[in-house]
């Protein structure tokens, strides 16, 4: 497949029935700029949102997405569809490394450069040797532990920084996220973050209007009134420009430098490169199952091209990137599966990326508003790890599951810390991610025979680890995946 030769499907204006607009094809350019915008759109919300809550700029990250969803396309030879928007996995590893005294954002960035390192590793192993190799180590019951306890250990987060601040307007946001995700179908429902921030901006300049500032805690300890929306920095950056460090009255959100690195820092991202693994797995099957190509040889490649883009934005001071839930929902519901979308939204958030100006107005969203939408997201990872082990079958009733999981998950998401001298110390989601990959592979060395009696109750697995990363055998009998059926807006 050439990278840029696309085919005109049909006349290029509508797609014949029953069938769709394959990866290789597009419709005519105007058609396929405005389905670039739905991408743009879909991935906007949680692209800008995570950068923020990382302490970097978004108007950098938003840039970097596009560069990232280039590099993507190019490594797959555009046989997997995908945009890269900012990852979650990593944002509880960031919040552990900013805990530490004396860390930066170099040091978070450096993280962020290892971890893309060992998933672009991951893709050459599993490229040349299959996935079967990621699997043993780490199997569906493993993974969906991981990705809860990166989930909930953020939960702390939204409850001390960012909800306290405006609970009222967090409350607000949170109902009207979720109503309109659940309520509303098609495209809509896929952008129910980014119309929330639009909601919370509104309903912030209200209360500004109405009820006056919210008070806030200077460093110092002393207490001052602010009005919940501040764009004064809008109105002095430039249009056009070069990504800096943008000031808030957070504090700063950081600009392109260049990484450190940190024994700390690579220990508290490794758990994150799990979750990583997870998300472009269940995304190459959804994108296989809703295209009907058989993508396995190129999950691999899937996994460079991932890992490659997150090496560079740690080098150059950005977000780290994953493929994307919501840009799988537009291709869902509208039956274009087309790179060239893809390349058109790439384009125009590097464009996005160009503007101090944008970068300003979205760094401007008040806390409560943050603190609506996290609550949600950060609830959302934990319950991916949950969705991992529903749709993979894993089995609760087995004891070389229920224990060790139990375990690594309450260290985890307990913040529970084992002390080695008085500079080093292994805690939260590292100490968590370690029990439970440790001691799940233990338990089953030593009761093989349990292993032999899961086997015996009915059901194995085939697959990797993945949110359903292979079909679930049952009696002999293989059951159908539902993999591409519920590609609802969930964890990036």
């Amino acid at each position: 497949m050439s990278a840029f030769g696309w085919k005109l499907k049909g006349d290029g204006r509508a797609i014949p029935e029953g069938e769709v607009v394959a990866p290789g094809e597009r419709l005519s350019w105007p058609r396929t700029i405005g389905l670039g915008a739905q991408h743009v759109f879909a991935m906007f919300g949680a692209t800008f949102v995570f950068p923020i809550i990382m302490g970097l700029n978004p108007q950098y990250a938003v840039m970097m997405s596009g560069f990232a969803t280039i590099m993507f396309l190019l490594i797959v030879g555009g046989h997997i569809p995908s945009y890269l928007g900012t990852s979650a996995s990593l944002v509880g590893a960031v919040t552990a490394i900013r805990a530490h005294e004396g860390a930066t954002s170099a040091d978070v960035t450096g993280g962020f450069l290892i971890a893309g390192a060992l998933l672009a590793l991951v893709g050459v192993i599993v490229h040349f040797a299959g996935g079967g190799v990621v699997a043993k180590v780490l199997p569906p019951a493993v993974t969906g532990g991981v990705v809860m306890l990166i989930g909930f250990n953020l939960a702390p987060v939204v409850a001390s920084a960012y909800w306290p601040k405006d609970q009222w307007t967090a409350v607000l946001v949170m109902v009207f996220v979720t109503v309109f995700a659940v309520a509303v179908k098609g495209f809509w429902s896929r952008i129910a973050i980014f119309l929330g921030l639009i909601f919370g901006v509104l309903v912030s300049w209200l209360f500004d209007a109405v009820f006056g500032g919210i008070s806030q805690t200077a460093a110092d300890g002393t207490v001052t009134k602010a009005l919940r929306l501040n764009f004064s920095s809008v109105s002095s950056a430039h249009w056009f420009g070069f990504p800096t460090d943008i000031t808030t009255a957070s504090g700063t959100l950081t600009g392109p430098h260049l990484p450190v690195f940190s024994i700390t820092a690579i220990l508290l991202v490794v758990p994150g490169v799990i979750a990583l693994i997870a998300e472009n797995t269940g995304h190459v099957k959804a994108v296989a199952e809703m295209t009907g190509e058989n993508l396995d040889p190129y999950l691999g490649r899937g996994f460079i091209g991932d890992g490659v883009a997150t090496a560079i934005a740690g080098f150059i001071g950005a977000s780290p990137t994953t493929t994307y839930a919501e840009n799988i929902g537009v291709m869902a519901a509208t039956k274009v599966y087309s790179t060239a979308a893809y390349y058109v939204a790439a384009i125009v958030a590097i464009l996005f990326g160009f503007s101090p100006k944008f970068g300003a107005a979205i760094s401007s969203v008040p806390p409560g508003v943050l603190g609506g939408i996290t609550v949600i997201l950060y609830g959302m990872i934990g319950l991916l790890g949950a969705k991992i082990w529903v749709e993979n079958g894993v089995n609760f009733g087995a004891p070389q599951n229920l224990v060790p999981l139990s375990a690594g998950i309450i260290i985890g998401v307990g913040n529970v810390s084992i002390k080695f001298t008085d500079n080093f110390e292994i805690s939260g989601i590292a100490l968590g991610t370690i029990v439970v990959i440790v001691m799940y592979h233990l338990s089953r060395w030593i009761a093989p025979h349990l292993r032999k009696e899961e086997l015996a109750h009915g059901k194995a697995y085939a697959g990797g680890a993945a949110i359903n990363a292979g079909d679930v055998y049952e009696d002999g009998q293989q059951v159908p995946s539902n993999r591409g059926q519920d590609v609802e807006p969930d964890l990036k």
